[in-house]
Formats: C-alpha cells, structure tokens, sequence
C-alpha cells in the first residue's frame, strides 16, 4: 500500500500534463481535514494518508506518494445548506452568527455555504435569509479550522522544495524561505495571527518568562 505523506506547496508550479495524469483522490469536507486517513483513490488503489497535524486538503491540491507518484485531490459532494439573503446586511448578520459558533464557512460573493445542520439551518431562517439544501463541494474559508492554515505543511516548506526540484527540475527562488520556521506550530491556536504579521517570536518569548 502506498503512503500519501507530501503535500506540495500551492506555489511550487507543476506541469498541468503531470498533474492531469494524476489519480485523483475524492474527499468530503470532514476527511480532508484529517492527516491521518485510509482511503482509496478514484481508480480504486487503497492507500495510507500521512500528513502533517493539521494540513487541510483543498480540491486542486497535489499530493506526493512515497513512491514518488502524484495524487490530485478533488473536492466531493457533500450535503451543504446554501445561505443568501435579499441585502448584504442580512447576508453579513448570518456570516456573523455562524462565526460566533466557529462554524467552517464558504464565503462566496452573494452566498454562505456550510455543512448541513439542520440546527443551524432553523437559526439562520429566524434571521431572515434564505435556505437551501443541495450537494456541492464544500471548502470553507482557512481559519474557522486548525489554526487558520490553508496547508499544513510550513514547517517542512525545504523538504516539499526539494520534493518539487527532485521530480519536476523546478527551480524556484527562496525569498519565502522564513515560512520554514521548525517553531511555526508550536504555539496554541489563540496566536494564529502572529505567522502572517511576524509576531511569533513574541509568543515564544513569553512562553519562557
């Protein structure tokens, strides 16, 4: 069986060819964001998902097998409510509340997407927008879930560097080389904001006191 345990970082630009002739691997929402998983890919390969605590897959991503074989992730269809209101006001209230409930939430232009509830569905009715249940890909936005990263693979960005210029002979430049801090995880969620702003030293610092 084979080891899905390389996430290859967005930026790292790979042939479409390669990445068309990749199995794809499809996923609901609530295995994606697990690092550990048994599954079967698309074409029916059982195989071992091995990643990093805390990655969450997006549809598009590229996984790397220990073999050195790609894997493309694709989002499945998954019981979704659909949200949309008559003004932005009210779209803007429901996006609220269900914040407040640290609920995972797709942001489009003019709708909110989450996984079915029908507890939140009732809510959100008593506000005033309009409900819908359908099958859709679900991705919500990065940060109402583990920590706030879109990928969880920063903290090993030279080994999925070196991954990427071993199999494709890509050459790509190190000026976001400070993302591979080993202590970028090692604080707890309640300082998520310090790797986007270049804080998290502070967090560190009082750690020690």
């Amino acid at each position: 069986m084979r080891t899905l345990n390389k996430l290859l970082a967005p930026h790292l630009k790979i042939a479409p060819v390669l990445v068309k002739r990749a199995p794809t691997l499809t996923l609901a929402f609530d295995e994606r964001r697990k690092s550990r998983l048994a599954a079967t890919l698309d074409d029916g390969e059982e195989i071992a998902l091995l990643l990093p605590r805390g990655t969450v897959l997006r549809d598009g991503d590229v996984l790397v097998a220990d073999d050195g074989g790609l894997v493309r992730v694709v989002a499945a269809d998954e019981a979704v409510l659909v949200v949309r209101a008559s003004d932005a006001l009210t779209l803007t209230r429901a996006a609220y509340h269900l914040g407040n409930r640290h609920t995972p939430v797709e942001v489009g232009a003019d709708y909110l997407k989450l996984e079915y509830d029908p507890v939140l569905a009732d809510m959100l009715k008593r506000i005033g927008v309009t409900v819908e249940q359908v099958s859709l890909p679900f991705q919500p936005e990065a940060g109402a879930y583990g920590g706030g990263h879109k990928h969880g693979h920063d903290e090993t960005f030279a080994e999925d560097y070196a991954i990427a210029q071993q199999v494709f002979g890509e050459h790509h430049g190190h000026e976001h080389a400070h993302e591979g801090s080993p202590h970028s995880h090692d604080h707890d969620h309640d300082h998520v904001h310090d790797e986007t702003c270049g804080h998290e030293h502070h967090s560190h610092h009082h750690a020690h006191r």
